[in-house]
């Protein structure tokens, strides 16, 4: 599976009051590892950015003077991210700014171009109801490292959401085996090792993990409308 993580950098809050984007960085996954395939560009915003989002991302108007304008980048920007699943973190706020840049370059919603849309602060907030579910809270509670961030920037934020994102969903695909990982040096079906004398420790889960479990349990619950086996046994089981 195709997947894209997106990051913006604007010079406000408000696509609707004129702000626009100012720098957009994606990296892609493939088989949840990274590719090394991004997408990267500076963008001339056509006015001032906010003394606010000025002080978040550094990045000045001088700086962008020279820099493509976004109606020159939309049709690699569209061919780069056709059809894929895309992961965002707030995805409602980048989302309303490549909707207002799509509609100025004459190009339908961002929607109409992607597969579906993944929201990772959504995610974090029901595995973490209640606690602080930024980027960097989330960098710092899965043991990602974002010490090289010191300003916002649109494709160090992509790398780290990445990360983020890997380990937010615990890495359950990761547990499937690409089938070139089944093949030998030649190209043939590797012999088959004998595990039948291992020792695997026993490791306990934490109370945290516990919990993070029981999170993305109601996730896969909620998503299914409520069908999952599981639950519907536990509820049988306890109220016999």
């Amino acid at each position: 599976m195709r997947l894209i993580v997106l990051d913006t950098e604007t010079t406000g809050l408000s696509p609707d009051n004129g702000d626009r984007i100012l720098e957009l960085g994606c990296v892609e996954l493939m088989h949840r590892k990274l590719t090394g395939r991004n997408f990267h560009y500076y963008i001339n915003p056509e006015r001032e950015s906010h003394e606010e989002a000025l002080n978040v991302h550094g990045i000045t108007t001088e700086f962008l003077q020279d820099k493509p304008k976004f109606a020159q980048i939309v049709d690699e920007f569209l061919a780069y991210v056709k059809g894929a699943d895309i992961i965002i973190h707030n995805a409602p706020f980048d989302m309303g700014f490549l909707n207002k840049e799509l509609e100025l370059a004459g190009h339908p919603p961002f929607k109409d171009h992607v597969g579906q849309v993944m929201d990772t602060l959504a995610m974090a907030k029901e595995i973490y109801p209640g606690k602080r579910n930024s980027l960097d809270a989330l960098c710092e509670r899965l043991g990602v490292s974002n010490a090289a961030r010191t300003l916002h920037g649109a494709l160090l934020d992509a790398e780290l959401l990445a990360d983020v994102y890997i380990n937010l969903t615990r890495g359950q695909d990761g547990l499937l085996m690409d089938q070139d990982d089944m093949l030998d040096a030649s190209g043939k079906p590797a012999a088959r090792r004998d595990y039948s004398q291992l020792q695997l420790p026993v490791i306990s889960p934490t109370d945290e993990e516990l919990q993070a479990h029981e999170g993305v349990l109601d996730l896969i619950d909620k998503a299914s409308g409520g069908k999952t086996l599981w639950r519907s046994l536990a509820s049988s089981a306890s109220a016999s």
